[in-house]
């Protein structure tokens, strides 16, 4: 069985530590503690380029993971002679991260780079967001193949490093979103959200033609008043005229159900894991009842929980969702005002209390289905 596959029926194995550490124990020191327990070192580094997926935060918000965790994994990856490096692919919507070099500007401003994280970071999509590989996923449902970012498709390991916290769509964002939705290129992400088609606001469109000039397939044409109109039927949805545009001016329409989204992400990330040897990490604080891709971040929902990897993403995320249920809410969050508020439907159930509309069930049940991983674990415990 390759490593990181866990499609069999026998339990995962899931390593947890809290974040309480003794004096002149810093918390980089016990997640490599946690990381090595958890059987990092199994995977065959050397000389192999590895991939650390994780999100860098939007400008504004401040409940992503610090440079300092990334470090701790690094430098372990460089100690089994892995040449790690750190990536994240161009997000679908208008922001700080929409193309490689306001990307990496906001990555280092929010202090990621080569000195605080021991590693170089490269945009996975590229440039402009469409820069992928069209990888196959086996058992896939609702994709047969799904669009990655480069150079996460070329690396020879995979490592996702999550900030697990609340999601206003998916109910939580974990290891599966990190990988599927995080590791997918710009037309990868529309084609998980919908099918593909980006739309034009007139209101902000200023026609500079730019998109038209960056479209390959002629699907952009031009009214009387200059704006850009894009044709639905020959739209490829390859994403290019959303990097093109400097104007925010065109954008993907939010149409999947949740739950479909759900299922797609989870089939992304099996495209990611199925091809490489892959580990995760995932570490629950500063739970934000929304996602780090918020230009802001509003109080943490839940209390500082742990640390936690495995080989199989599912088995985390379960873990990672059973101890967050298991914790007592922040009284002035999110969460603690709509658990105070009467007229609000309780679920007891913090996600979908925290984010009524939201889905994230399906994500579990749909990654065990098609083989990503495993609901079932072991939970290991290191001090």
């Amino acid at each position: 069985m390759q490593i990181g596959d866990n499609s069999g029926m026998e339990k995962s194995k899931v390593f947890f530590t809290d974040f309480r550490t003794k004096i002149g124990v810093s918390q980089g020191t016990k997640l490599q503690k946690l990381i090595r327990a958890a059987g990092i070192a199994n995977i065959d580094f050397e000389g192999k380029f590895v991939a650390i997926k994780m999100h860098f935060g939007e400008l504004g918000n401040c409940a992503y993971l610090r440079p300092n965790y990334v470090r701790a994994v690094a430098d372990v990856i460089k100690e089994l002679g892995g040449i790690p490096f750190l990536t994240d692919c161009n997000t679908l919507y208008p922001g700080s991260r929409k193309n490689a070099v306001d990307h990496l500007t906001c990555a280092e401003m929010n202090g990621f780079n080569s000195v605080t994280t021991g590693c170089q970071i490269i945009i996975a999509d590229g440039l402009k967001g469409t820069d992928d590989s069209e990888l196959p996923v086996p058992g896939g449902e609702y994709c047969k193949t799904a669009l990655i970012g480069r150079a996460i498709a070329d690396s020879d390991i995979f490592i996702s490093l999550s900030h697990f916290k609340g999601h206003e769509s998916t109910g939580f964002g974990g290891a599966i979103k990190n990988i599927g939705m995080g590791g997918g290129s710009r037309a990868g992400k529309m084609i998980q959200h919908n099918d593909g088609k980006p739309s034009v606001d007139p209101s902000v469109c200023r026609g500079c033609k730019m998109c038209a000039s960056q479209c390959g397939s002629d699907a952009i044409t031009y009214g009387k008043d200059g704006k850009a109109s894009i044709d639905h039927n020959l739209c490829k949805g390859c994403g290019r005229c959303i990097g093109a545009c400097n104007f925010d001016a065109i954008s993907n329409d939010w149409d999947s159900a949740n739950e479909v989204l759900c299922c797609k992400m989870a089939e992304y990330a099996k495209a990611i894991c199925a091809s490489r040897p892959s580990f995760h990490i995932s570490l629950i604080m500063d739970v934000s009842p929304n996602c780090d891709c918020h230009d802001e971040n509003d109080a943490p929902i839940l209390p500082n929980i742990g640390m936690l990897a495995s080989f199989d993403p599912v088995a985390l995320d379960q873990a990672c969702v059973d101890l967050c249920q298991k914790a007592t809410p922040v009284r002035n969050s999110q969460l603690g005002d709509n658990l105070a508020n009467p007229d609000l439907h309780h679920h007891n159930d913090h996600f979908f209390d925290n984010n009524p509309n939201s889905r994230y069930k399906e994500t579990l049940s749909h990654g065990e289905k098609i083989g990503l991983g495993t609901r079932d674990y072991e939970l290991h415990v290191i001090r």
